[in-house]
This record gives C-alpha cells, structure tokens and sequence, in this order.
C-alpha cells in the first residue's frame, strides 16, 4: 500500500493527484499544480507567443500549451478512478462486533455502557439489557457535566481544605516525635558504646599489664642466654687463638687464662625455663561473666586482672574480677592488704574448727558448739559477702595449684623414669 500511495503521489506538491493533467510529454501531474508552475513561467517571460511554454518538472523538456492553458489538457481518467478507489478503501469502516462475525455495533447499551450488536441484545451477554442510540444518549447526557460540577460546592472545597491541613499538621507532629525518637536511640546506644569502649579498654589495659609482666620475666632470662652465648663464642675464639701460639711462655699464660674462664663460664648455672600461666584466659572469663550481662548492669560488669605465675613455684595468683572505674592506687593497695588478711584469715579459722572437730571425734575433748550459730547470727551481711568470696576465690587459687603442682610432678615423674632408665642402660654389661 505504501509503494501504491508514492505512484499516486504528485512530484510537485507531494500529495495525492488531484484532477490530474497529462502533459505532452505523458507526464501527469495536478491541475492546480501545473496553474501555478504556468503562472511563475509568465512572470519571467519577456514575451507572450500564441502557444505557451513550459518545462516538465520530470524530464526538464519544454512543452508548448494551447492558448486557453492547462485546462485544455486533457485529464488522466484512468488515475482519478484509482485514487477515488483507494480512498475510498482508506475511510474509518464502521466498528464489528468481535463475538458475532461482520455485525454491526449500531445499539448502545445502558448498562454496561458500551456498543453492541442486534445479536448481542437479543442472544449474547447483553440480553435484555436496556439500550438506547448513542446520538440520543449523548444528547441525553450532555448537561450532566455542569450537574455534576454544581454539587461540587464552596464549603465542600472549605471541609477538603481544611482536611488537608490536618492531615499535614498530623503528619508534620508524627515526623518530630520520630525525629526525637531517632535521637534518644542514637544517645542510648551511643552511651552503650561509651561504656563497651571504657570496659574494652580496660580489658586491653589488664592484658597490656600482663604482658609487661611476661617482659619482666622472660628479658632478663633471655638476655642473659645472650650474654652466655657470646661468651662461649668468645670463649671457642680465643681458644683457637691459644691453639695457634708458637711461644711455650705465651701459650702456657693463655691457656692458664683460657682454663679459669672456662671453668668460670662452665660453674656459671643456665637459667631454667619459666612456665608461666595467665589466669584468668579472656574467653573463659568473658564466657563465665559477661554472658548473662544485662544492659542495665553494663556498667557494673567484671573487668579481669590478670594474673602472671610460675607454674612451678611456691606463690599462687589469685583470680580476681573488679568492676569498671578505677580507684586510686593508696586506696587499691589497702582493699588489696585487706583482702589478703581475710583471704589467710578463713583458712586459719577452717582449720581450728577442723581440728576441734577431729578432737571432739576422737574423744579428747568434748565441745559445745552451740555458741557457733550466735557467732554465724552475729555476723553482719557484709562480712558474710566477704567471706564467702575469700572462700570462692580461695578453692579457685587451690584448683590452680592442684593442677600446676598435677603437672609439673607428672613432669618430674617422667624425668626420673628417664634418668633411671638411662642409669640401668649404663650399668647393664654389654
């Protein structure tokens, strides 16, 4: 169709032929096209001939028009009945009906408000609908518009109005009271992270001083292994520069030196290696205290101090839990005297009681315990806290050292099984 409506196109004006004109050189174009093409020719024309002149906008060739102009040529027939045709097929066709083949839709029904088809009305979905003829119902309806807007009345715009503003100063009250609320939960979880940062660094604080505890321990141990290497290399030095001598008064004076020093350096004793044990371990103690921390009592949570022993020496370390702030050192070292009185104060009186009590078994002496409820009454909550504490922090220290004391027999049991058994290797006769 598109190829079709480019033949029927006139070059000229670039739209359909209308009452077309065959030129002498069988070119066709409009009538009104080919007036105005005549007209512009006679203006620039210097002379008017009987026959007038002019130029096909095809073939660029000169014809010659009769007098009377182009409305003698003669009309392409042909061309007009092809372009009445294809606009003819071009018009908007009335609309069909979709369920009911090549039917019009000529009834308007009132209902569901749409076009129908005679068959719809009388068989289809439509049946008994009321209909009307869309012109009529158009008509019908053309003043509902301004009805309508009529019931649209001032105070019904002054009642939306003043909705609207309520419903914005609503909006703007529940935004502030979110808006405080924002701000109370970034302060209150701010202030949590004031107090997890203090309680973090006053944990990194126990460890750093633990660790200069194991520096205190182990530099020197480990400086003087330096020291000792050095001097034994010293020592194979100088020893090689004695073998080297060539004067028997020399050689016998630097061996006599390099024999004391090497005596000395062999009589010196080798540090022994120190095990030390860290109590308490951080994840224990974070397991054992912090796991059942509230967010109220955050701030009253247990910081450790951690404590450097020996595994193998006489003095135990005590694990103790202090609560976040600090206190000034005059004041810690005497609650730290304190606690050690009280924590050496219940083992005696355990053991005199034990003792009594063995006695009164055996029936050496015969006792009457009665006075130890009135003492147990007479004690003061405090003092009953406090005991119960020294007790709980004593059976963990003893713990501590039933199991170093565990270990480090096992060890020497081991060794000793190895010494004997080297002596029993030498002594047996090969």
């Amino acid at each position: 169709m598109e190829t079709l409506e480019e033949d029927l196109t006139c070059s000229v004006c670039y739209s359909l032929f209308s009452d077309p004109r065959v030129l002498p050189c069988s070119h066709t174009f409009c009538k009104t096209c080919l007036d105005n093409l005549l007209q512009v020719s006679n203006n620039y024309s210097i002379w008017r001939p009987l026959r007038l002149p002019l130029k096909c906008p095809n073939c660029r060739s000169m014809v010659e028009l009769p007098p009377t102009g182009v409305e003698a040529l003669p009309s392409n027939v042909s061309l007009r009945a092809i372009i009445e045709k294809y606009q003819s097929d071009n018009e908007p066709r009335p609309p069909s009906c979709q369920e009911h083949h090549r039917q019009p839709l000529n009834m308007y029904c009132i209902q569901d408000r749409q076009l129908i088809c005679g068959l719809c009305l009388t068989v289809g979905q439509h049946q008994g609908h009321p209909i009307d003829d869309l012109q009529a119902a158009f008509t019908r309806e053309k003043r509902t518009p301004s009805l309508l807007l009529a019931k649209l009345s001032e105070s019904r715009w002054a009642q939306v109005c003043e909705l609207g503003e309520q419903l914005e100063q609503e909006k703007a009250r529940c935004e502030d009271l979110l808006r405080q609320d924002r701000h109370n939960v970034s302060q209150y979880f701010h202030s949590l992270e004031v107090v997890l940062a203090k309680k973090r660094r006053a944990c990194l604080d126990a460890l750093d001083k633990a660790a200069g505890e194991v520096c205190r321990a182990y530099d020197p141990l480990i400086h003087k292994v330096k020291e000792l290497q050095e001097e034994q290399l010293d020592l194979v030095s100088f020893g090689s520069l004695v073998e080297e001598e060539e004067s028997p008064l020399v050689f016998l004076e630097k061996v006599h030196l390099f024999r004391e020093r090497v005596e000395e350096f062999t009589a010196c004793p080798l540090p022994s290696v120190v095990n030390m044990s860290l109590t308490p371990r951080a994840a224990d103690f974070l397991q054992q205290h912090w796991a059942s921390v509230s967010i109220q009592g955050l701030e009253d949570a247990p910081v450790p101090k951690v404590c450097c022993c020996a595994r193998c020496g006489s003095i135990g370390a005590a694990v103790e839990a202090e609560t976040g702030g600090g206190e000034p050192d005059g004041q810690g070292q005497d609650q730290d005297q304190d606690q050690h009185s009280k924590l050496w104060a219940v083992p005696l009186l355990g053991l005199l009681l034990l003792g009594l009590l063995w006695a009164n078994l055996d029936g050496r002496i015969s006792l009457d315990f009665t006075w130890f409820p009135q003492l147990v009454h007479s004690l003061s909550g405090e003092t009953m806290a406090c005991l119960c504490g020294t007790a709980q922090a004593l059976y963990a220290t003893i713990g501590s050292h039933v199991e170093i004391w565990g270990s480090y027999l096992s060890a020497v049991g081991q060794k000793s099984i190895q010494h004997l058994a080297l002596l029993l290797d030498s002594l047996t006769p090969t």
